[in-house]
This record gives structure tokens, C-alpha cells and sequence, in this order.
């Protein structure tokens, strides 16, 4: 995926999410997925929100993609064509298809260390 140019600039300034001033943090509600500038959600009410990384649009209007790219702020993964966090990334391991949201960190990363090879 091809980052904008503010989205690059965004990646320099900040490393890490938890570097976001405060004034400048949006997060994102597990509960409603509204995006938020406050705690609590002033929707539903939800106290645990999470930061939202501001590379992130939150709008993905792709239904299945074929790879997976990763986001160079946060580190989770995108949508390789409009580079959206809100995607579900399945694999093929161990003979089935698995959601990775329920792996361990180790087992994430492995996967983000894969190599993988255009046979076509």
C-alpha cells in the first residue's frame, strides 16, 4: 500500500500510539465503533476505549482482499488498498481458516515475518 504524504508525516513525528499528545488522541468504541474525542464514549457509555491510530480512517468498503499489509504506526494489520484497520485477517495454518484477532503476540508476528511468493 502507498502511504499519503501526511500519513508519512504522521509516522515520523509520532513512533508509537501511546506518543500522541492527549489533546491530539482519537480513539475508537469496541462497543458501538463510533469514533470518539472523549472518554467515555458519549454514545454508549463504554470507559475502555482504545486510542485510535490516526492513520486510520476506520471505512473499508473491500469484502476480501487477497494480502494483508501492516500499518507502520501501530502495527496491525490494513487493508493493502485503502489502508483501513478495521479489517479481519484470516490464515490457512494448520489445514483450516482461523481469525488471527486470537493469537498470541508471537504467533502475530511470525505471521507478520512470513515471506510469501507470487507463484503466478
Amino acid at each position: 500500500m502507498e502511504w499519503r504524504e501526511e500519513q508519512r508525516r504522521l509516522v515520523e513525528k509520532y513512533r508509537r500510539l501511546e506518543d500522541i499528545p492527549l489533546a491530539e488522541r482519537r480513539y475508537k468504541c469496541p462497543g458501538c465503533h463510533f469514533i470518539v474525542d472523549t472518554t467515555p464514549c458519549p454514545v454508549c457509555g463504554e470507559q475502555r476505549l482504545a486510542i485510535m491510530c490516526p492513520l486510520d480512517h476506520a471505512q473499508c468498503s473491500h469484502d476480501i482482499v487477497p494480502g494483508i499489509d501492516y500499518c507502520p504506526l501501530c502495527g496491525v494489520s490494513v487493508c493493502p488498498i485503502c489502508g483501513s484497520h478495521d479489517v479481519v485477517q484470516i490464515s490457512r495454518v494448520t489445514g483450516y481458516l482461523q481469525d488471527v484477532s486470537g493469537w498470541n503476540a508471537g504467533k502475530r508476528q511470525e505471521l507478520k515475518d512470513r515471506v510469501r511468493y507470487d507463484l503466478g
